[in-house]
Formats: structure tokens, sequence, C-alpha cells
């Protein structure tokens, strides 16, 4: 009995910690998607003006995030993290739509 409670307390733990350990922080996010614009850039995958416009919306969520944190005091509130989530999770796809799309540089 005290073997299979000590094994469910330690796989609730670890499944508690493996979660935590798979959600990028809002940094480890905004690095990724500058490195994946930055990539289409170099492969010809994106435009002139689908890097401009993305580029737009990267610097769009970097103003949102700084005003969230004055707002705080230097803090993100949860409703200001998942906001800034939703923003970049839209950014994404709109950045994997610009990758895949027909258009090449030139």
């Amino acid at each position: 009995m005290k073997l299979s409670l000590f094994a469910t307390a330690f796989l609730a733990l670890s499944t508690t910690v493996a979660m935590c350990q798979t959600q990028p922080t809002i940094q480890q996010r905004k690095n990724h998607q500058q490195a994946r614009i930055a990539q289409g850039v170099r492969s010809g995958q994106l435009t002139p003006r689908e890097t401009a416009h993305l580029e737009g919306r990267e610097a769009s969520i970097n103003r949102q995030e700084r005003s969230m944190r004055r707002a705080d005091n230097g803090h993100l509130t949860r409703a200001d993290r998942a906001t800034l989530n939703r923003r970049q999770n839209r950014t994404s796809r709109a950045i994997y739509r610009d990758k895949h799309n027909a258009a090449v540089r030139h």
C-alpha cells in the first residue's frame, strides 16, 4: 500500500514538473519566432513585405508587453500572460502561413 501511494505521488510530481518545463517563457517564444522569421528571409520563403508585416506584429507585441509590465510594477499578471500568449499564437500561425504560401522572394 505504501509503495503504490509513493508511486502515485511520484508520478503526480513528475507530471507536474514536466508540464511546467514544457511551457516556454514569453522571451523564449519571442526569440524562437524571430529565428523563424530570419530563417524565412534567408531561405527566400518570406518576401520583404511579409517580413515587414511580421516584424511589425512582433514589435506590437513587445510594446504591449512593456506597457503591461509598466502598469504592474514590472510584473505580468496571469491575464497579461494569457493575452500575450494568444497574440504570439496568432503571429506564429501568420509566420507559418507566410512561409508556406506561393509568394517567394526574388
